[in-house]
């Protein structure tokens, strides 16, 4: 497994400082992406090649009847918090025709020669192809390691010089502090791609963003960089590819719907995300986000009749991202309902989790802060005010309710000011863990999304847990209708 990747370090968080520069200082992912896409085509014609084409559609499962897919996101820590979803993953998802890593496919910045540890050794026995979109981290390095990883650019390439606009003494102090991605040699590629090299597992697909047609469906992977946008260029793609009629499920780096809120994936120049995913001329019947790491999913329904799965999937590996921190639900209403609304982990089972933690931290394992799963799970359900999704105390101690009025508002989750130092805090490897995956399955006239739970516990290896299930069933109109087939819950 190599050395425990562990945030408690100062070297992530120093190695991470891009993010910070691009907040303060101007983003320059945008230009860096063009430029990228521009060396592609380069490198192509120098080996006599045909460029990649203009739809960067990946083809080669066009032809299935019917498809399965693995989603895996954020998870490439490279220790045992991503090696408890491998067993799992080879369980449920062994016979998948292929699998995509949604966000953040390394940790902590990049770099040609991380992808090794965080991606190539832990995937190692997985049989099926792997494609991948970018998250923040996976861009701190300019995207050297991913595009040397998943678009074969050489590894000694080096990120693209950028400019960038806004105030010189900005773009100064920008230049002065960036953080340039570390050497490797086409060595250092050679030696990892051992760990996948059987030709089952090879993929490669013709950019950072691109789209695969996976038989009955198609799924278009986006590319949102460090601060969660898309430049023009890939917006007037990802109009032109959503097109066709088929029904489509986009992939992103930042998740749509997160906390109970709608989240902004701005257009340069000018518009959002989410204007093409609910235009009905493109068939969108679900949108998969990385970023948060755990498990959540909305059913939005839209103003046309039409409902959408917006769901959060980032919960492969990276530290955990609370639940209980994430409101009534029915704040969205009418577009979605708490009723609707699935997590993993459940609200209770979170605000046990962060309690044994901040017991660890600030009690030194006293126990006085530390909250039972059933006790959390009462707690949690008047809290917020709703039904509890599972049994939990009849009757809760003081102990328990003054020690959840500490917990609760401690931060859980990270913010985008300090998101790395918070996870000081919530790093943990220890069992329980709370990851996760999703499999998709289609034909012509069903999707089915499964969450499939990852505990790194000896039972659950064995006999794998489904946290969610949702399923969507063709109309003779054409339209998609979901139901709920989430296990012990009611279907709303």
């Amino acid at each position: 497994m190599g050395n425990p990747f562990s945030w408690l370090r100062p070297g992530p968080l120093i190695s991470s400082r891009n993010d910070l520069l691009a907040k303060w200082f101007g983003d320059p992912t945008n230009d860096m992406r063009r430029e990228w896409l521009r060396r592609l085509d380069a490198y192509a014609q120098e080996a006599g090649q045909q460029p990649p084409a203009r739809d960067r559609l990946v083809t080669r499962f066009a032809d299935r009847d019917r498809i399965s897919v693995a989603v895996l996101g954020d998870p490439g820590e490279g220790d045992a918090s991503q090696y408890v979803v491998v067993p799992v993953l080879q369980r449920v998802a062994a016979d998948a025709d292929f699998g995509v890593v949604c966000s953040d496919v390394i940790y902590p910045a990049g770099g040609v020669r991380t992808y090794e540890g965080g991606f190539y050794r832990p995937y190692a026995d997985v049989p099926f192809p792997l494609y991948a979109l970018p998250g923040n981290h996976d861009w701190y390095d300019g995207l050297t390691g991913f595009m040397t990883a998943f678009c074969d650019a050489p590894p000694d390439a080096g990120a693209p010089s950028f400019e960038g606009s806004g105030p010189v003494w900005k773009r100064l102090l920008r230049k002065l502090l960036w953080r340039s991605p570390p050497a490797a040699t086409a060595e250092d590629v050679a030696d990892m791609r051992w760990y996948r090299d059987a030709e089952s597992q090879q993929a490669g697909q013709p950019g950072p963003y691109c789209a695969i047609d996976a038989g009955p469906v198609r799924l278009v992977l986006i590319d949102t960089g460090m601060v969660g946008g898309i430049d023009a260029e890939q917006a007037e793609w990802l109009r032109a590819v959503s097109e066709g009629g088929r029904p489509t499920i986009l992939l992103t780096g930042r998740p749509i719907y997160t906390y109970a809120r709608l989240q902004q994936s701005p257009i340069e120049g000018g518009g959002d995300v989410n204007e093409i995913v609910t235009d009905p001329a493109y068939n969108y019947i679900a949108v998969i986000g990385g970023d948060d790491h755990n498990y959540q999913r909305y059913p939005v329904r839209l103003r046309d009749g039409r409902t959408v799965q917006y769901i959060v999937a980032g919960g492969s590996g990276a530290y955990l991202a609370a639940t209980h921190q994430i409101p009534n639900v029915d704040r969205l209403a009418p577009a979605v309902f708490e009723e609707g609304f699935r997590c993993y982990p459940l609200r209770g089972d979170s605000l046990a989790h962060f309690s044994r933690r901040y017991d660890k931290v600030l009690r030194f394992g006293s126990g006085r802060l530390a909250i039972s799963p059933d006790d959390a799970t009462t707690l949690m359900a008047s809290r917020i005010g709703i039904v509890p999704p599972r049994p939990g105390s009849a009757v809760v101690s003081r102990r328990a309710i003054r020690a959840a009025d500490k917990v609760f508002p401690l931060p859980a989750k990270g913010t985008d000011a300090a998101h790395n130092f918070m996870s000081l805090l919530f790093d943990t490897d220890g069992v329980p863990q709370f990851k996760s995956f999703l499999r998709l399955d289609a034909t012509a006239d069903e999707v089915v999304i499964s969450c499939w739970a990852a505990t790194g516990c000896r039972e659950h290896e064995q006999e794998p847990v489904m946290e969610d299930r949702v399923r969507a069933t063709r109309q003779p109109d054409g339209r998609w209708t979901w139901a709920s087939e989430t296990p012990g819950r009611p279907v709303p």
